[in-house]
This record gives structure tokens, sequence and C-alpha cells, in this order.
């Protein structure tokens, strides 16, 4: 689960984590008086979504400006006057694609003087089994393009589970980031904070892109990015509650309530398979085939006719959806239960679009059955390539 940027500064707020004063804001009223409440001459104004690359974006709106979704105010009514520009708008950035998301909230934080931009992130080693810090001297950009331009210019320091922080840990860190005197001391500081809070809230990720050295010698988080594992809220309620929805694809929302695997894509054929592997599979020969796939959902290995149902109807409240293609291979799933959900669902629901179905394993004759019994318009596959074959001459049969 993402959370946004002054939600993420508020969880690691409290492990001590070095921040600059800030406050969230709704309207542009809320902006104005959060600017008057921190108090200073220089306010930053942050569109607050869940994507990066938001000062570089643009809004398709031109209401909003020329700027982008973070701007410097020098005055509480250029805060105002940004907060107007910007709230209600939509920014498109180079992680969120062409359709934008719109800014529905603000993040309004004290200017600072910056003499350095450094990245930190921490992130699970799963090959370690350990949670590792990424650190580098070229902040403010994307690792992934320094990773590929300069990866020398990236260090990785993985972190015993058995030991913890140590104080060797922050004298690497602090190499790492070129940083000495009381900097580096500031440097093991953060990084035994962050790991607290990374093991205390069940992140997945935490990344501080660009964590500064201010004008006047301290490292400040500017930046901050944090993800937590799902499976893990259950233990954490305070966290479940910044969840925004409206950030969220409507129909992973409903995927969850289920407990479905489900990833919304561009493509034109909706897929549901059980098990992620078969899952990817199933995704590259229809991309083979000529055509793209509209989601990745797994069913996982026991789903009942109920969650079948359910995922049946996801996929077909797709728009895009111009054929399915249900690919199961029964190991602990039996084929038998997932013919019935499938009828259920298109009961209920109706079938607009071509559906064809591959079954295999346990129960595989009695799904079959079940399906011909039904007299619904299924096509059969015999295996996966036939059945990606069909889909995809089912789908351009019709689009021609």
């Amino acid at each position: 689960m993402n959370i946004h940027e002054y939600q993420a500064k508020a969880v690691l707020k409290e492990f001590g984590a070095p921040l600059a004063k800030g406050k969230p804001a709704f309207t542009p009223e809320e902006a104005e008086a959060a600017a008057e409440e921190i108090g200073g001459s220089l306010w930053v104004v942050k569109s607050q979504i869940h994507a990066g690359g938001r000062g570089k974006g643009k809004f398709k709106e031109k209401e909003a400006g020329e700027k982008g979704g973070v701007r410097l105010a020098r005055s509480v009514a250029e805060v105002q006057t940004f907060a107007s520009e910007m709230l209600g708008r939509t920014l498109v950035t180079a992680q969120t694609g062409p359709a934008g998301k719109q800014v529905n909230r603000l993040y309004i934080e004290e200017g600072a003087t910056i003499a350095r931009e450094l990245y930190l992130s921490a992130l699970v080693d799963r090959a370690a089994s350990r949670v590792a810090f990424v650190l580098s001297t070229e902040g403010g950009v994307n690792i992934e393009e320094v990773a590929h331009k300069t990866p020398e210019k990236i260090h990785t320091l993985s972190i015993d589970p058995a030991t913890g922080v140590m104080p060797h840990h922050g004298r690497l860190a602090a190499a790492a980031l070129e940083l000495d005197g009381d900097l580096a001391k500031q440097a093991g500081k953060l990084i035994a904070q962050l790991y607290a809070a990374f093991l205390a809230k069940d992140m997945a990720l935490l990344e501080i892109n660009p964590l500064i050295v201010t004008g006047e010698g301290a490292l400040r988080v500017l930046d901050a990015k944090v993800s937590f594992d799902d499976n893990a809220l259950h233990r954490h309620p305070e966290i479940a509650a910044l969840r925004d929805e409206t950030e969220e694809d409507a129909k992973e929302i409903e995927a969850s309530k289920h407990d479905l695997n489900y990833v919304a894509l561009d493509g034109s054929i909706g897929c549901m398979v059980n098990g992620a592997g078969l899952a990817m599979a199933t995704m590259d020969i229809i991309k083979l085939y000529g055509e793209s796939p509209a989601n990745f959902l797994d069913v996982g290995g026991g789903a009942s006719k109920d969650k079948v149902t359910a995922a049946f109807k996801i996929i077909t409240a797709d728009p895009n959806v111009k054929g399915i293609l249900i690919n199961i291979f029964g190991g602990i799933m039996r084929c038998d239960v997932i013919a019935e959900g499938v009828i259920a669902a298109v009961r209920e629901v109706g079938l607009k679009v071509p559906l064809v179905v591959r079954l295999e394993g346990t129960n595989v004759e009695l799904g079959k059955k079940i399906l011909r019994e039904s007299k619904l318009d299924v096509i059969p596959a015999d295996d996966l390539d036939d059945a990606a074959q069909k889909i995809v001459k089912s789908v351009q049969a019709r689009r021609s």
C-alpha cells in the first residue's frame, strides 16, 4: 500500500527523522493558513499524488499555469495562488502515464537552502533475507538513470537482523554519501532511525530522494516515498487508515476485497489465471500473437466459486476488455469450481465479448461438462497456445 509524501513524513517523524515544518492542505484557504502557521519567507507547494516526477510534471489544464506540480512560493499570497491553480487539476508525470492524476491535496512545507542532494532508500533484499539500504551521492534525479549511466555511484548496505544497525553501518553510509565530521554522525543516526521505522511499520520500500544537506550543514529529508507490505496491514490499523482510494484503480480496490492478485493494464484481453507464473506466461503469449493483456489476475490456488465470480465481474467491468481468456491448470484449484464461478458470473452480468476457456488438471472433465451443459457461448481450447490464438483471432475479427 502506498501513501502520500506528507503521510510518509508524519510516520518518519515518529522516529525522529530530520524534517522541515509542513502541513497538508485541501483548499487554497488551508494552504494560505498553513503557510502563515509555518512562517518564514519561502515555502514549497507540493502536489500530493501517488507518482514521482511531480516537479517536472505538467498540468493538462491551462488554468494551472506553466509550472509543475512542485513550486516555490515567496509570499503567502503566492502560496494561495499556486494552490488555486493546482487543486482539482490533472497532473501528468513520467510515472502517471498520459491520463495523469488529479491533485486533491497539497503539502505546504518551509523552504530550505540546498547545498547537496543525496539519495537514500531502504528495501527488502530477498536474496540476502535482510533489509538493505541503497545510497548515492546523486540525489534529486531518477535513480534508474544513475544505475544505467554511473552504476559505480550506487552503494548497497545490508543490515544483519541479528544485530540491527551498528556504529560501523553509520560510518559506511557516511562514506558512501561522502559525508564527514558532524554530517557523518547525522548520517549514522538517520540510518538507525529509518531502519527502526522500516521494521516497526512493516514497510516494503522507503525512498528519500533527495536527502539534502542544508546550507546550515544539516541533513534533512526533503522528499519521502513509503509503501507497506499489504500482508502486514492487519497489524497496523493506523497505517491502513492512511489509504487514499482515489489514487488507486477502482478494479484493484475491488479485487483486494476478495483477496485477488489483480493489476490493471492497458490491453484488450482480460485474463483469469491461477498462479503468478502461469499468469505471466499467459500474458506473454497473448502479446506474442498480436494483442495485449488488459490485466494481470491470479485467482490463487484455492479460490472458491464466489471468488471466481468476483474475478470475472472485475474483468468485465473494464470497458477496454474486448475478449476474455480463462487459463486454469488445476492442482489445488479444481476446474469444476472455475466452471461454476464463470457460469454464475456470466448469468449475473452477461457476456458481451468472446470468452475462451482452457482447463486442465483436477476435475477437468467435470469442468468442461459443466460449461458445455450451461449452453454459454464459450470457446473451448485444448492448451495455452490454442487458447491464445483463439482469443486473439476472435478479438481481431470483431475489430475488423
